[in-house]
């Protein structure tokens, strides 16, 4: 087991009988499901069947609206003082390319690992993720957007790349057959 949350994005969704074709690679990120993969699903988000596991532990939300507020806070972010600046800048265009290259019309977020290493009941984990942490996390987010959570928005400043520097690429630790 890699112990990471993944992100990637189709057109359609995952159904009981099959994963959607093409499967794109957004995002993979060690040892939790990050801000940044939270934030990215989290809009119109439901439980759908993992192409993963067998559990349906699976996570399907609107692509251009995760992607546009996580561009959105990442420019807020920037506007202050950041540690890293150079890099921090470096990750911001990194991933904005990376999202714009892949644009699909679902984000499918895949926990079960994580999920699996906390000991969390499979049956419920993708529901109580989405009810507590990811409305948690597009709350503060809009809420910072909104001139509020200047705390939450220094912290982010200070360890940034805990909550965003994920590995983006074409291809992750589970990718998929391009057929």
């Amino acid at each position: 087991m890699a112990n990471r949350s993944y992100l990637y994005a189709a057109d359609s969704l995952p159904t009981e009988n099959g994963i959607p074709r093409p499967i794109k690679c957004i995002s993979e990120h060690g040892w939790s499901v990050p801000l940044a993969h939270l934030i990215l699903a989290g809009h119109e988000t439901t439980v759908v069947p993992s192409m993963i596991w067998n559990p349906p532990v699976g996570l399907a939300a609107d692509y251009t609206a995760g992607a546009d507020l996580l561009i959105a806070l990442l420019r807020l972010v920037g506007e202050g003082e950041v540690a890293d600046r150079e890099e921090f800048n470096a990750m911001v265009a990194r991933t904005t390319r990376h999202l714009e290259k892949q644009k699909s019309r679902h984000f499918l977020l895949e926990p079960g690992e994580i999920f699996s290493i906390e000991g969390t009941d499979l049956d419920t984990a993708a529901q109580n993720l989405i009810d507590s942490e990811i409305e948690h996390a597009v709350a503060q987010a809009r809420a910072a957007l909104d001139g509020q959570r200047t705390a939450w928005l220094e912290e982010l400043r200070k360890d940034w790349s805990t909550h965003f520097a994920s590995f983006y690429s074409d291809h992750l630790y589970y990718s998929f057959p391009s057929d």
